[in-house]
């Protein structure tokens, strides 16, 4: 099996790629981003948005129910709504994942905050392929986009905030990588934020092992409702910088935390979630 083909996330041509299913299963978040908006929602098609959110134990009979909707399911991630490394939910979801399901594809999207701690069980679960969303390297912009961390439950915000997340996905995906998980590497494009962050990341991920670089247009919301989204011209100059030093991914259809199916074909998400009843929404903490 070649991971990077055949996963959805990770190939370069999304047509040939298997299908995906997201578990909702991620209830609290570590971070405070600017721009997010996540919710329980069974409308809204974004990132961060999930019908409901699901047990580790009710993830089994929805991803049975998955595999006979979607046969070409192949991999089995968890992005949202919150962070799938600030609970234990999302690992718990994915080790009986892996001991119903070994064939399957595990996969996560992460902050990275709890990226290094959490490595030992990352890897009990199987977990094959990660994308971690590093929006800048340099700590005085990223604070214009994440107001801090939650540390052993203590909010730290400004600059040491700032700087504590950025040490933490740099250990976090050295770690993982050396692991020899293949890792993806997501950021948000701002508008008058974080542009000439984007090749620097890209440099950055190069150096770290990343397979991939996505850059996401923002999507304006919460905080920074009033800044634009990137226009194409600007998601092409942003794409152009970053090809200099790591292949960029085109294709992202920024998924909801509760899809399923084959990217861009039909989605599952309705006949799999319409029967569960919303519980509370995610939560920092």
């Amino acid at each position: 099996m070649n991971i990077l083909e055949e996963h959805p996330c990770f190939g370069q041509c999304q047509a040939t790629a298997k299908g995906r299913i997201h578990l909702p299963v991620a209830p609290r978040c570590d971070i405070f981003c600017q721009f997010c908006a996540r919710a329980i929602s069974r409308d809204v098609a974004r990132p961060g948005n999930a019908a409901c959110l699901i047990s580790p134990e009710e993830a089994i009979g929805v991803l049975d129910m998955a595999l006979t909707l979607c046969p070409d399911l192949l991999v089995v991630g968890v992005a949202g709504p919150g962070d799938p490394l600030a609970g234990p939910e999302a690992l718990d979801a994915l080790i009986a994942v892996r001991e119903r399901y070994p064939r399957l594809i595990s996969c996560l999207s992460t902050n990275g905050l709890s990226l290094a701690k959490s490595l030992d069980r990352v890897i009990q679960a199987g977990v094959k392929t990660l994308t971690v969303t590093v929006n800048a390297i340099d700590p005085n912009v990223l604070t214009a986009l994440n107001l801090g961390i939650l540390e052993n439950g203590q909010f730290i915000g400004g600059v040491i905030g700032a700087e504590k997340l950025i040490a933490a996905q740099n250990e976090g995906i050295r770690k993982a990588k050396e692991a020899g998980i293949f890792i993806k590497i997501n950021s948000v494009l701002v508008p008058g934020i974080n542009e000439d962050q984007i090749p620097l990341i890209a440099e950055a991920a190069q150096s770290w092992g990343a397979s991939l670089y996505n850059i996401i247009p923002l999507i304006p919301a919460n905080n920074l409702k009033r800044i634009p989204a990137p226009t194409p011209a600007d998601l092409e100059k942003a794409i152009f910088a970053a090809e200099k030093h790591i292949t960029v991914k085109r294709d992202c259809r920024r998924c909801r935390a509760d899809a399923c199916g084959l990217p861009g074909g039909v989605d599952y998400s309705q006949a799999l979630y319409g029967n569960y009843c919303p519980k509370e929404t995610f939560s920092h903490g």
